[in-house]
This record gives C-alpha cells, sequence and structure tokens, in this order.
C-alpha cells in the first residue's frame, strides 16, 4: 500500500491507500494499520491474520462482503474484536459459526486457535465462494466451509462444542438457529454490542425456550476496546413447550446441507 499516514481521533495509525483500482489497493479505501496488540493477539500466526486482514480490504469490498468504510477499522473493530472470544473457548473445541458472511469470526477464530476444529456456516453461494477461497489461500487445515441454512445443517456439523455468531440476527431468532447445533452442555456465543444487556433482557425468554439455559452477557475488556459476549448453555432437553425454533434465515437458502472443504473450489 502507498501513500502517508495519520492517525484516528484513538491514536490508531491509518494508511491510505492508492487510487481506485491500482494493484495496491482495488477498492481505493483507507485501510487501518495493524495495532501494536494484534502481534500479541495472534503469537506465531499473526502472518496469516494480515494475510486475511488483506484479502478483506482486497476482495471482500471488492465482492460486496466487506463495506468500503470498514476498511478504517478492519483490526480493531472486526479481527480484533472478533479475537477477543478464543479466551472462551475449551482446548481443542469444535467450533460451527454461524452465518459466517466474510469469515468473521470464524476464520479469525481458525487463526488464533489451531487446536480448534472450525466450520463456517453459510447459505449464500457467493459468501461460500469467498469464504473456500479464504481458507484455501490461508491454508487453514483446521477450518472447512458448509454451505446450509443452521436448521439444515449435516450431522457433521453438529453436535459442537461451542457454536458462535455475530452480526447476524436479533438475540432470540438467532438462539433459535443455533442451539440445536451445540451438543448438551456445549456453548453458544454471540457476539452483540454495548446492547447486548438489554436485547437479553428482551428475548430471555426466547433463548430459554430454544433450549438454551443460564443466559449472560460477558464482558470482555481488550487492548482494542470491549467487546460483549451473550453467552449460553445448551440443555439435555432441547426447545422447551414442544416450540419448534423460528425457521427463517437472512439470504436464500442452501441448494442442500452437504460441505464443502476448502479442496472443493
Amino acid at each position: 500500500m502507498t501513500a502517508g499516514g495519520s492517525s484516528a481521533d484513538d491514536g490508531t495509525a491509518v494508511i491510505h491507500a492508492g487510487p481506485a483500482g491500482s494493484p495496491d489497493d482495488p477498492a481505493g479505501s483507507v485501510v487501518e494499520s495493524e495495532p501494536v496488540a494484534a502481534a500479541a493477539v495472534f503469537g506465531q500466526r499473526i502472518e496469516t491474520a494480515r494475510a486475511y486482514v488483506r484479502l478483506l480490504a482486497d476482495d471482500g469490498v471488492l465482492r460486496g462482503l466487506i463495506g468500503p468504510r470498514e476498511t478504517g477499522r478492519l483490526w480493531t473493530r472486526h479481527v480484533l474484536n472478533c479475537a477477543s472470544l478464543t479466551g472462551l473457548l475449551p482446548r481443542d473445541g469444535r467450533v460451527v459459526d454461524v452465518g459466517s458472511g466474510a469469515g468473521l469470526p470464524g476464520v479469525v477464530v481458525a487463526i488464533a486457535r489451531p487446536d480448534c476444529q472450525v466450520v463456517l456456516l453459510e447459505p449464500l453461494e457467493r459468501r461460500v465462494r469467498f469464504l473456500v477461497e479464504v481458507v484455501d489461500r490461508l491454508a487453514l487445515p483446521n477450518c472447512r466451509v458448509v454451505r446450509g441454512r443452521a436448521q439444515e445443517a449435516p450431522p457433521d456439523v453438529r453436535g459442537a462444542d461451542v457454536v458462535v455468531s455475530r452480526a447476524v440476527a436479533p438475540l432470540g431468532r438467532l438462539a433459535g438457529w443455533c442451539a440445536g447445533l451445540a451438543r448438551p452442555g456445549g456453548t453458544f456465543l454471540a457476539l452483540k454490542g454495548s446492547s447486548a444487556d438489554a436485547e437479553l433482557r428482551r428475548d430471555e425468554a426466547e433463548v430459554i425456550a430454544a433450549g438454551l439455559r443460564d443466559p449472560s452477557v460477558v464482558r470482555l475488556d481488550g487492548p482494542v476496546g470491549t467487546t460483549f459476549v451473550v453467552r449460553a448453555t445448551r440443555g439435555s432437553d432441547g426447545p422447551r413447550g414442544g416450540r419448534r425454533p423460528n425457521q427463517g434465515h437472512p439470504g436464500r437458502p442452501g441448494r442442500s446441507a452437504g460441505g464443502r472443504s476448502r479442496r472443493s473450489s
């Protein structure tokens, strides 16, 4: 990338990229430079994290998966925000990212926690194509892509230790989609904003009806700000009162629940 840098309001440097369509920055955006904290978060995997940020800033923007204005905060608002939840994951856990989109938080989890096996579950074909390319180009052997809705996920996706999601739907609806993917005793983690407490109060009955228990808001104070995560545990008795989770899902339904690995592009 080219041209001089400047400082954002929080002291984070930003790089002003070259003209739109240039090889350095096809999207012609302002790309946030790497915060010092990133190296500590990703350790020996920092080069892989950097490569992912470049993919988001370039192909992610060009293909409409990342808004052009988001490139100025890719590290702080997106990548490091997602990385903050990795401390809530068990060792060697099986993780499903529902509605993965551009890979947030699933790809970040796969990079930061190579001990975990991560499934990126996404119904939209254009997003699936991007995710398959990302997993292949970053050489993430612990990560695979499955096209489909949560309600139609194949057996090998279900029974996860942790089901995660970010910015997909209101909490109550999201819990209905995600609860059935977790094993009994497994964990549901929803990345939310500062209104997480209010959202949980509003939707707690739906969360419990979906078969999740002990929902609470976890506040994670990291080097680039605070992340709010709604956490709940999958019960052993499924949805209460015979209620079926909400069957809607943003985007088109998948053609099938079949999986696509990083070698299937």
